[in-house]
């Protein structure tokens, strides 16, 4: 296991590991209001979807807390407007959402079927763990499945930063690099840096340091020469949102990511969760993409980098068109084109995983 979590609950509070202070500082910031909790996602204390998922979830059980006392009918209606604004402190991914809302409708069943405002608030923290350990779950069968894919040995490109410290434990696409490399694989990882915060420069090359899995970090414009030269078997990513078309939202770069990898036949895996699909959109094209501050870009370290009132574009995720992805890999099994109709059978709890499995 990881020697450090991303989230935990203790002492009655929320935990969560402060992530723009790695790789040189290790310190956990307390949370007991949920606005609190919601800030600490905006402003990336904690990122990485199924994280955010995550730590909504317990932000909507410290809401009940702080609400317990009220009447029935307003401890409903403040319930659903911190998840509302726990919902909006990162809009594209799906997984804060999926989580806020599985837990106000919880709340809401509870409170018709005559539950207090104490015992809903009770009940909610017990799902919010019970949503913990299904991520950790998720993650390992994820990683698992993901070896069919995975040869001995392997050479990949992996961008941004998608394992322990982007989930509960494992993550996504680096906890398919994990898994390979406990099983005894020899697997050497190319992680772009990605700007413009540098999650796989810091949170990505710290966590291959310390699983001691081979790597070496690279600008996030070498990947079409490192692919042309260095014999890469796979690009691994993981994502935030998934269309019902299997178009993927993720972090800004990998769309470039995934041409250079379709123009050099190389294999485009994602890596994602069930809770990262969204099935109710048709396309790409309606996923909301969120765009941040220009200082991400202007500065690096608080240095400014740019001239004084520089223009600055920052969305913090593309798209990627389902055509240039080859699997998307699940907990429930890996899933080829046609996404489209693969998805939705996969979504239907098909009999067997090979319902949904077929080769390209």
């Amino acid at each position: 296991m990881s020697a450090l979590r991303s989230i935990e609950w203790k002492d009655d509070q929320l935990r969560l590991l402060d992530q723009r202070k790695l790789p040189a500082q290790t310190v956990y910031e307390s949370y007991s209001d949920y606005r609190s909790v919601a800030k600490a996602i905006q402003t990336m204390v904690v990122r990485g979807a199924p994280a955010i998922g995550v730590t909504a979830a317990f932000g909507v059980a410290i809401a009940a807390r702080q609400f317990q006392l009220s009447s029935t009918e307003s401890f409903l209606a403040d319930l659903h407007s911190a998840g509302q604004y726990l919902i909006q402190a990162r809009p594209t991914a799906v997984n804060l959402a999926w989580a806020v809302n599985q837990l106000l409708a919880i709340a809401t069943t509870q409170a018709n079927q005559g539950s207090s405002p104490a015992n809903i608030a009770a009940n909610l923290l017990k799902e919010a763990q019970l949503l913990y350990q299904a991520d950790i779950a998720a993650c390992k069968q994820l990683g698992t499945y993901a070896q069919a894919l995975i040869p001995n040995p392997v050479r990949v490109i992996h961008h941004c930063n998608t394992g322990s410290l982007a989930a509960v434990d494992y993550g996504t696409a680096l906890g398919v690099i994990r898994i390979a490399h406990e099983q005894g694989k020899q697997i050497h990882v190319f992680l772009d840096e990605t700007r413009p915060r540098l999650q796989g420069a810091s949170l990505s090359a710290y966590e291959m340091k310390a699983a001691g899995i081979s790597h070496t970090v690279i600008v996030d414009g070498a990947s079409g020469y490192v692919m042309s030269t260095q014999k890469i078997d796979a690009c691994i990513v993981g994502c935030d949102r998934v269309a019902a078309n299997g178009d993927v939202a993720n972090k800004i770069g990998t769309y470039n990511l995934a041409l250079i990898a379709h123009a050099h036949q190389v294999p485009f895996y994602v890596a994602c969760p069930t809770s990262t699909l969204d099935l109710s959109l048709a396309s790409g094209a309606i996923i909301n993409i969120e765009e941040r501050v220009s200082t991400e870009i202007t500065h690096i370290n608080a240095q400014q980098i740019t001239p004084d009132d520089t223009p600055v574009f920052n969305p913090a995720f593309d798209i990627t068109p389902s055509k240039y992805i080859t699997a998307l890999i699940t907990e429930k099994g890996i899933v080829y084109p046609p996404f489209e109709e693969n998805l939705a059978k996969l979504m239907g709890n098909p009999s067997k995983i090979s319902d949904v499995v077929h080769s390209p």
